[in-house]
């Protein structure tokens, strides 16, 4: 019966530190790389780019987005372990200069520099951030969503066999 109890802790523990940044917009659920990979390719990120990934957990986005596009990226998470994880791996890799990790809330930072936004959020989440998104990016900014679409936006493309879609903001 002991072990019963333990492992529901465990399980209990499990779950509120997966999923407790629900409340804030996104459990964690990393992207798979082959996702990440088109993804960017679909946004056409470059070394032109600054893109933000936001609700970042492990960093991998931002760091694809630098390593292999030459973009500067700027990751932001709210979950600490995930943001001095995804920190101490930007540095490990040494791609400090090319990546910054924010750490905190996304509704509550500036991404007006941004030039291409990347998410894996919750649905109503995605909503919530249209205003953000048309108050602070420039027209032009590429968002490229996974999973989860934009209610009322116009789709400029995506690949609907793996759930990714790209908007331009007017």
């Amino acid at each position: 019966m002991e072990i019963l109890v333990i492992l529901a802790i465990v399980f209990a523990v499990w779950l509120v530190w997966k999923y407790w940044t629900l409340s804030l917009g996104a459990g964690f659920d990393p992207t798979p790389m082959n996702k990440v990979y088109k993804m960017l390719n679909l946004a056409r990120v470059s070394k032109d780019d600054i893109l933000y990934d936001l609700g970042s957990g492990d960093g991998r986005i931002v760091i694809t987005a630098a390593k292999r596009c030459g973009a500067h990226a700027v990751g932001i998470e709210a979950d600490p372990f995930r943001f001095f994880f995804s920190w101490f791996l930007v540095l490990l890799l040494g791609e400090s200069k090319k990546i910054k990790m924010r750490f905190g809330n996304f509704f509550k930072k500036k991404i007006n520099d941004a030039t291409v936004v990347t998410v894996f959020l919750y649905g109503p989440t995605n909503n919530k951030l249209k205003s953000k998104f048309q108050k602070e990016l420039k027209p032009g900014t590429r968002v490229v969503s996974y999973i989860w679409t934009f209610d009322d936006w116009e789709l400029e493309d995506c690949i609907p066999e793996d759930n990714i879609y790209l908007y331009v903001i007017k």
